[in-house]
């Protein structure tokens, strides 16, 4: 019998080293958040680099933060990942 636990968030703490604590906490900032307001978004694309210990260009925090506060903000898991690799 495996004493593996099978919580989306025990995965993610397995997988990329994340606290859950700190997932709930990003997710309780972002609620209310203004995506259209640039200082914002900034700050949240840099705290989840931070978070996943993954460093993020100039280049690329750049074009996240138009994506988003120009609503283009992809829909679906692959177009988001793409997202990330350009």
């Amino acid at each position: 019998m495996s004493n593996k636990s099978n919580s989306p968030f025990d995965k993610i703490q397995q997988n990329a080293g994340i606290n859950p604590s700190e997932i709930y906490k990003v997710a309780d900032s972002v609620k209310n958040a203004d995506f259209s307001d640039e200082r914002t978004v900034r700050k949240l694309v840099r705290q989840l680099a931070k978070m996943a210990n993954k460093p993020i260009s100039k280049e690329k925090e750049d074009k996240i933060v138009k994506s988003i506060t120009n609503n283009k903000v992809p829909t679906d898991f692959n177009s988001l990942s793409q997202l990330f690799k350009k």
